[in-house]
């Protein structure tokens, strides 16, 4: 068991290892300039990401983007707008009502906004303007939000409604996604982006219903992926490892469980397309390509849908999200693994460029949870997240 522990430790430490060096990703204000509607999401996307301010710009007009008052606090527009004047093709920024500085209005031509500079879909801001290298910010594929096994930091407590252990059961993700270098596919991104990166998680539940709550099971997860994005479609495919380690806790009961030294490699893709008004829809699977024990299933296949609204609360600065997601696995005879999550994401809060999200869950089918994989589950939840 101390060496089992000994794993688990130097696991957390390359997923803490792993988060840290997203944090340290360069700003997306270093992409190529390009025309206005490209800007006005660019500008969108730094606004949220950056400068956590939920706000699309007013107007784009030949270089020059007008910002709503009521988005930006008087306290904060020096440093709104200097950090947007940065990027490449913003001409000048003006708060509407205020006077445009005249030498530069002389150089811009008249123009009237159109609905694309207006309104930007949530799902497609980093999209429509990544930046380009090593260690580039954002994501090509969003990350998603109703998948029980997509990597990222999130805690929730579920309570069971059909068990044959405990009812109360937390779960913990400690997880990132690290883009390690993306690049543009012809000349300023004309046939979209591709980028190549990391991907690592820790999946864990604890039995709340036991004195100490025991530590009941953690699948550990390491993926290399390969992402692309072209409008509104987007890819990934990824090669990755899972194995799975039951809670010393759990081994020393007398109702414990036989041991199955669960552990996988294999390969899946999952396409997703932005549709309008912030729905998405997405679907691919995948294949084991060595699995033990032996006698594992090895197809899966995995589909879902999306909704991050394109409205802001002004007054809260919450956005309403949902999500459904499906995945059918052969291991345990194709049934229908169905999870359910709404709830809002808060655009003024957020922990290290990752947005606050509190969801209700639902989830009914097979566990996802290591050596469970045969176990049916119901449970009802509630948990915080923090997402792209």
């Amino acid at each position: 068991m101390r060496s089992c522990r000994s794993r688990g430790a130097e696991a957390l430490a390359i997923i803490a290892l792993t988060v840290a060096s997203t944090f340290a990703a360069p700003s997306v204000t270093s992409a190529a300039p390009a025309g206005d509607d490209w800007l006005a999401g660019y500008v969108a996307a730094v606004l949220e990401r950056e400068l956590h301010i939920a706000a699309t710009p007013l107007a784009v007009q030949a270089g020059i983007v007008t910002l709503d008052p009521r988005d930006v606090p008087p306290e904060h527009r020096g440093a709104v707008i200097a950090a947007l004047r940065r990027i490449r093709g913003v001409r000048d920024v003006a708060i509407a009502g205020e006077v445009v500085d005249p030498a530069t209005a002389a150089r811009a031509a008249p123009a009237s906004p159109t609905a694309s500079e207006t309104a930007v879909p949530s799902a497609a801001l980093q999209a429509r303007a990544p930046s380009l290298g090593f260690l580039p910010g954002g994501r090509l594929f969003q990350p998603l939000l109703a998948d029980p096994r997509w990597p990222h930091l999130s805690g929730a407590y579920r309570y069971s409604l059909r068990t044959k252990t405990s009812h109360s059961v937390f779960a913990a993700t400690f997880g990132e996604t690290i883009p390690l270098y993306r690049d543009e596919l012809g000349e300023s991104g004309r046939f979209g982006y591709w980028e190549t990166g990391l991907q690592a998680g820790v999946f864990s539940i604890f039995d709340l219903d036991s004195p100490s709550f025991d530590l009941i099971n953690t699948d550990f997860m390491a993926a290399a992926l390969a992402a692309y994005r072209h409008g509104p479609l987007s890819a990934i495919g990824r090669i990755f490892h899972q194995s799975s380690h039951l809670g010393d806790e759990l081994l020393l009961r007398d109702t414990r469980p036989e041991r199955i030294n669960l552990s996988y490699e294999g390969l899946d893709v999952r396409l997703s397309y932005d549709l309008p008004r912030g729905f998405r829809a997405y679907g691919g699977g995948g294949y084991l390509i060595r699995v033990d024990p032996a006698g594992l299933g090895r197809g899966f296949g995995h589909t879902g849908a999306e909704w991050r609204s394109p409205w802001v609360s002004r007054a809260l600065g919450v956005r309403p999200v949902a999500g459904l997601d499906l995945q059918f696995r052969e291991q345990n005879d194709w049934h229908t693994d169905l999870s359910l999550r709404a709830g809002v994401q808060f655009e003024r809060v957020s922990v290290l460029s990752r947005n606050l999200q509190v969801l209700v869950e639902y989830f009914n089918g097979r566990s996802f949870d290591g050596q469970f994989y045969r176990l049916p589950v119901e449970y009802v939840g509630l948990g915080v997240h923090f997402n792209f």
